[in-house]
């Protein structure tokens, strides 16, 4: 994260150091903002992608950004939506199975050079591939970027009871899946 996002404003200002600004926005923003969209998107190539995406949206609404909340916010913002524009666009609803029906999610995370978890992190991310999508966004920040509701709410732009509401169910909904599963 960017210690100082104010040297990021005053560069942003100016047309001649936008660019530079930019740079350090990519550099200190992009493995964060990856890693969020890995967990909607579960797929490295995929992450890879809508993070380019991400950051052509940021570049091309710079101007637009003002400084009234924290660029972290405005970056997670435009990062999880478009993480999940991408789903729907793909019609990838991330079941437990994969369209053609050949590899559950879990295999499919096993098989990935990228993935360095286990296959306890791997039934996890299973689990959680079948929640419904907002109850996997929901989860996927408050328990893997252990975010606070305040924030989670100002990205999503939702109140904060119905985000705990929707982790509630999501968290019983993943321990139904192990205790099916044991």
């Amino acid at each position: 994260m960017v210690k100082d996002e104010r040297k990021i404003y005053e560069l942003l200002a100016s047309e001649s150091t936008k660019r530079k600004a930019f740079e350090m926005i990519v550099k200190s923003y992009g493995e964060c903002l990856y890693w969020k969209i890995r967990y909607i998107v579960l797929s490295h190539d995929d992450a890879n992608d809508v993070l380019q995406n991400t950051f052509l949206k940021a570049w091309c609404n710079i101007s637009s950004f003002h400084g009234k909340s924290k660029l972290s916010t405005w970056l997670y913002s435009i990062a999880i939506n478009e993480a999940l524009d991408y789903l729907r666009k793909s019609k990838n609803n991330l079941k437990a199975v994969n369209p053609d029906n050949s590899m559950p999610v879990a295999d499919k995370l096993m098989a990935d050079e990228y993935f360095d978890g286990d296959e306890i992190h791997a039934m996890l991310m299973q689990a959680v591939s079948t929640l419904p999508e907002v109850q996997r966004t929901v989860f996927n920040l408050r328990y893997f970027e252990s975010m606070k509701y305040s924030e989670i709410s100002a990205i999503l732009n939702t109140s904060e009871g119905a985000l705990k509401a929707s982790y509630h169910i999501a968290v019983k909904k993943i321990s139904d899946y192990f205790h099916l599963h044991e």
